[in-house]
């Protein structure tokens, strides 16, 4: 076989076959390794960085990890009734690789899939409704769209192809010191222009109808994030592959796999909020001196200081997010960067749906839809209305028909009034609202993204929500600022912001 003619998947699997080789070329003498590290937040861009570090530093390095709240950040459940049900980030994409390989890693089943059906509300009738019968669907979707659909899925797939060249720069130890870098190292300068338009342009460009996006791409960018077609088009590529089949959740709540990563990485939970980090300067046993970060933190105890060689900040550094200040830092970090997270409210309610809230004259016995989007017109105040399955699936589980009372999930932007509530509820005996910043108000033109290095040895994985929002991107910016925080420590900038791994691999073959 000629090398040249070799696939992205396929180098992709050679690079996977080669597990754990650290580099193409013998890598250099290593210093001595860092003593302790910081990991700020427990979501699952600090577990996956816990998870990351032990593999680059090794054994002997204490990582310490301080959240404030639950493990798991924005992956959180909530118990109703005998069950508990998934509050956040709800479905991983196939092609999510970091995700599988911690579930494997760990040890923890995916949850039994429940077969569902989708439908589209405009805020007065049902647009679209999926029937059973795959034909049928075709059929109706070629009527109204023509091929928008099945090209729409090619466009994604062939997104989806450059994307995944960031698991084989990773694979081989690769690292990059932007957001940019990172995303020109996938995808070259299409990425880049991605970011920096809309969606709604980018799809128009390739030929995209304006009724598909309204009818059918804008629900999707609504239910995902919350958001419409004006968001960017990486994000908004991002958000459609997660429209995609064969999506998948973790076996009682996704964020086991936070819990799962923070045993595996043999790292200390430590409970507590940091107020503000600095830069200490001390002597050394040579003469000379040293610098390293003293993270101060409020727990139960009071307040407290540590020392670190390393500090990994893993909670957005944005206005409503975080309090942490920095000082003693040359230039300035800022504690909060530009830029806003959107509200999205998440409200469980356990009761009994009003189906004709929908438009629909069919009997509720009857009404099998399991996902309702929305289109963005006036008429929707709502996001999205799923019917929620249990985080685990007991055997012979069937999902209760829209005629029996059961847990309903509302996406809206902002809460639900007691009057909203009774026009779509029958009855209720209970309900639970969530506030969610849970990301970026996504606005092009792309502005300057913040960094991932804030100074010498101080590294912020939530850069990369900037780009796309999604547990898969925090996973590669975790990886990402673990191999950076390796490299640099170790001063290895040949594995830097290098965009040669193909050129190089072929050379090998």
């Amino acid at each position: 076989m000629n090398p040249q003619t070799l696939s992205l998947r396929a180098l992709l699997i050679l690079g996977l076959w080669h597990s754990g080789r650290r580099s193409l070329a013998s890598a250099p003498e290593l210093k001595e390794q860092p003593k302790k590290i910081a990991v700020v937040g427990a979501g699952i861009g600090g577990t996956a960085a816990a998870f990351y570090l032990r593999q680059e530093f090794g054994a002997a390095v204490k990582i310490d990890v301080f959240e404030p709240g639950n493990v798991g950040g924005r992956l959180a459940t909530v118990k109703i009734g005998d069950y508990e049900y998934e509050t956040g980030g709800a479905v991983i994409h196939p092609l999510n690789l970091h995700m599988k390989e911690f579930i494997e890693k760990l040890g923890i089943p995916p949850r039994k899939d429940v077969p569902s059906k989708m439908a589209i509300f405009d805020g007065k009738d049902l647009t679209f409704e999926e029937s059973d019968w795959f034909i049928v669907n075709f059929l109706r979707i070629l009527w109204r769209y023509g091929f928008n659909f099945l090209r729409m899925h090619m466009w994604v797939e062939g997104i989806l192809d450059k994307f995944m060249r960031i698991y084989q720069y990773q694979q081989y130890g690769y690292s990059f010191s932007s957001v940019d870098r990172l995303l020109h190292a996938m995808g070259g300068d299409s990425f880049l222009t991605l970011v920096n338009q809309t969606l709604e342009e980018t799809m128009i460009d390739e030929g995209f109808s304006q009724i598909f996006l309204n009818d059918i791409v804008a629900p999707v960018m609504r239910v995902n994030y919350g958001q419409s077609v004006r968001i960017n088009g990486f994000v908004g590529a991002v958000s459609l592959a997660g429209a995609d089949s064969g999506l998948w959740a973790v076996d009682e709540g996704n964020k086991r796999v936070c819990s799962g990563l923070l045993y595996h990485s043999k790292s200390d939970l430590i409970p507590a909020r940091v107020t503000s980090i600095s830069v200490k300067v001390r002597p050394s046993k040579t003469g000379t001196t040293t610098s390293f970060y003293e993270v101060n933190y409020v727990g139960e105890s009071g307040s407290a200081h540590s020392l670190y060689d390393i500090v990994i900040i893993a909670t957005p550094l944005h206005q409503g997010k975080s309090d942490i200040t920095f000082s003693g830092f040359s230039p300035p970090i800022p504690s909060h960067y530009p830029g806003l997270y959107h509200q999205t409210v998440s409200t469980l309610v356990h009761g009994m749906l009003n189906v004709s809230y929908l438009g629909t004259t069919e009997p509720a016995s009857k009404f099998t839809v399991s996902d309702i989007l929305t289109t963005d017109s006036k008429g929707s105040i709502i996001n999205s209305l799923s019917s929620l399955d249990p985080v685990h699936i007991p055997k012979g589980y069937k999902r209760p028909p829209a005629s029996q009372t059961k847990v309903w999930k509302i996406f809206s932007p902002k809460p639900l009034t007691e009057e909203q509530l009774q026009d779509m509820f029958l009855s209720w005996d209970s309900v639970s609202e969530t506030r969610w910043l849970a990301y970026p108000s996504y606005r092009p033109p792309h502005r300057k993204t913040p960094p991932f290095i804030l100074h010498n040895r101080l590294y912020y994985i939530n850069a990369i929500e900037w780009a796309a929002s999604a547990m898969e991107m925090s996973a590669i910016s975790a990886r990402n600022v673990a191999l950076l925080a390796h490299h640099r420590w170790h001063q290895q900038a040949s594995k830097i912001d290098q965009e040669d791994l193909h050129t190089r691999l072929r050379g090998e073959l």
